[in-house]
């Protein structure tokens, strides 16, 4: 089982109660939380850290990366060898964690391989939740082959966040096969995109016998399906059908974020991601015409979280980051910071992105039979969530798998 692991003196940040306890000692053996509570005011022995003037929180949940996108040109980026794109996820996976962030949900790309990998100690990183390949009809926003381009190699083993798919009967199929390679979720694309070259931003994807039997086989199957989703009609339509998170949601009105409470789906913003492709996209690698499908929907994000924030919706924390944007990761607290109180932020990042993963009362908390993933702050996130967005300043030591970690 290994020695227990104890940090001393610390202040605890409570996200649940919302309140900053001081003199605090957090004990762990091996990935498990063994002990949270007041410090025994004992003498520090070999293998206590210090943690006076430090603030201990769980480690962070990013319920929307894509870790195996290399640039914001994702039809580019199925080109490449497997092994190559595999590289350069090791290198964000690990970068992901020194940024904080010890669990995270990638939305298309990553197989279960990766996971594997992370969860032996292979590579160093966040845990990781994979759906595969995100499902996409034809023409939908996973269908990334430029105008005029018929070939598309469909082998799950192709670099790339989308697979093309039509018909109920083959996307029971898909979604089997997703589920038989270790997916953990589903990914339906259910509206237009910025980065796809062949649909509109207000477009609906998939007829409603298509999302009913992909909803309907996953639950079988024991998991769950997320719609990426801009405009209402998208959003309740895919409410209505079952889908149980909403990715981006940036277009909804009043009455979408009614309903999305109401029904309670998660609603997963990612507003870091329009924030930088608006001010370097090209150099990035997005086409003119995903510029200006971005000017549709961008400008919105602030206004869909104030109003997701007002009705009580189950907000979890996403940024949906390509390639080498994904070094802005933690900008999307400063942009939160804008409509949400900072502890909102925070359980944002932690509680409501666990009970996203159903894995409530695991990750996301410090509590005793919990995982081993915490981070010691140089300063307060309940005052200040915003003292997040510099994770180099911020942070002093990441806790992952009850791995230490200096920043």
């Amino acid at each position: 089982m290994g020695a227990v692991v104890r940090v001393r003196h610390t202040s605890f940040v409570d996200v649940a109660a919302r309140v900053t306890r001081p003199d605090h000692m957090i004990e762990w053996r091996g990935d498990e939380i063994v002990g949270v509570g007041p410090d025994d005011g004992g003498a520090l022995i070999d293998g206590d850290i210090e943690g006076a003037g430090l603030y201990a929180l769980p480690g962070l949940i990013d319920c929307h990366v894509h870790v195996t996108s290399i640039s914001a040109d994702e039809w580019a980026d199925s080109g490449h060898p497997a092994s190559y794109v595999a590289a350069h996820a090791t290198r964000t996976l690990a970068a992901t964690l020194r940024r904080g962030f010890t669990t995270v949900r990638d939305a298309g790309g990553a197989d279960p391989g990766l996971a594997r990998a992370l969860g032996e100690g292979v590579i160093t990183g966040p845990r990781l939740f994979t759906c595969g390949k995100a499902l996409s009809q034809t023409g939908g926003h996973g269908d990334l082959r430029p105008r005029g381009r018929e070939l598309w190699d469909p082998h799950p083993d192709v670099p790339g966040i989308g697979r093309i798919t039509d018909g109920p009967d083959a996307i029971v199929r898909a979604v089997r096969e997703q589920v038989r390679r270790g997916a953990t979720f589903v990914k339906l694309m259910l509206s237009g995109g910025v980065t796809s070259p062949a649909d509109r931003m207000d477009g609906v994807q998939f007829s409603d016998d298509e999302v009913r039997a992909a909803v309907s086989e996953a639950a079988r199957l024991g998991v769950y399906c997320a719609g990426h989703a801009y405009t209402p009609e998208a959003v309740h339509r895919a409410i209505e059908l079952g889908v149980r998170t909403i990715e981006h949601g940036n277009l909804i009105t009043a009455a979408s974020a009614a309903l999305l409470a109401a029904r309670g789906v998660f609603l997963v913003p990612t507003m870091a991601t329009y924030e930088v492709l608006g001010t370097r996209g090209p150099e990035l690698g997005l086409s003119p015409q995903s510029v200006q499908k971005l000017t549709a929907v961008g400008g919105h994000a602030v206004e869909a979280l104030r109003l997701a924030q007002e009705a009580g919706v189950r907000i979890a924390f996403g940024t949906d980051l390509l390639g080498d944007m994904s070094t802005a990761q933690n900008l999307e607290f400063a942009l939160r910071a804008q409509v949400q109180p900072s502890w909102d932020v925070l359980a944002s990042a932690t509680l409501v992105g666990a009970d996203l993963l159903g894995e409530t009362g695991r990750l996301g908390v410090l509590a005793p039979g919990a995982a081993a993933d915490l981070l010691l702050c140089r300063a307060d996130p309940g005052q200040d969530v915003r003292v997040l967005a510099d994770p180099q300043k911020a942070l002093a030591t990441v806790v992952s798998r009850g791995l230490v970690h200096r920043v």
